[in-house]
């Protein structure tokens, strides 16, 4: 914390132009949030105290009590990554059930703060279209989200290496500088959909790709 708030003060103190900070990229931004080195403890408060950055929260957790307590709608945006039930059943056992999650959104949107989707990583399970169209109506069932992100299955090679159960490496088949991913047109063909029943049914069109080629952004229509 000491190596992170200094980092923050400089960061307030030089930069003018209003940034987004992610605090979720190498851990959920709510591992700590039973314990003291809670991120509404220590992180949030830095946050309140300055009125031109804005914090993004990315988490699979529920436990947003102490997010909502600390009042801070203006400064903190939250990201809630969300997966398909059966794909969050087999291999995201630790986590909050999706339904939990959005149970979790919902309050901090009826509370008034921001709130993205991360569908992220999407995996061409059988049946993969009904699961995700599925939990794709659940989202818009608890909250509209400003952004949905989109994001398909990727693994370092030490993430595969580390992991005791292998049996999702069987749906990568591309390298990339982000590791082995989902072969670019079955990547291709999961956005696609996805993205199309989210204009045709939801009518919602602010969509993004996470880690993905130029070349993929292009070839699904987004900028």
């Amino acid at each position: 914390f000491d190596r992170v708030s200094k980092d923050l003060r400089t960061f307030f103190s030089e930069v003018r132009k209003p940034s987004l900070l992610n605090s979720g990229e190498l851990s959920d931004s709510l591992v700590f949030e039973s314990n003291g080195s809670a991120l509404s403890k220590l992180i949030i408060p830095m946050f309140k105290a300055q009125d031109r950055h804005k914090l993004l929260i990315v988490t699979k957790s529920a436990n947003v009590g102490k997010v909502l307590r600390s009042n801070s709608q203006e400064r903190v945006v939250v990201s809630f990554s969300i997966n398909a039930e059966k794909v969050a059943r087999k291999w995201e056992k630790k986590a909050p059930a999706p339904l939990a999650r959005l149970k979790a959104a919902r309050k901090l949107a009826e509370a008034g703060y921001k709130i993205r989707i991360r569908l992220d990583p999407i995996v061409p399970i059988e049946g993969w279209e009904k699961e995700y169209k599925a939990i794709i109506d659940a989202i818009f069932r608890n909250v509209k989200p400003e952004r949905i992100t989109l994001g398909s299955l990727r693994g370092l090679q030490s993430t595969i290496n580390f992991s005791e159960d292998k049996s999702w490496t069987e749906y990568l088949d591309d390298k990339s500088n982000w590791g082995k991913k989902i072969s670019s047109d079955k990547r291709y063909e999961l956005y696609r959909t996805l993205i199309d029943y989210l204009k045709e049914t939801h009518k919602f069109g602010q969509v993004s790709l996470c880690k993905e080629t130029v070349g993929m952004w292009k070839k699904v229509g987004l900028d």
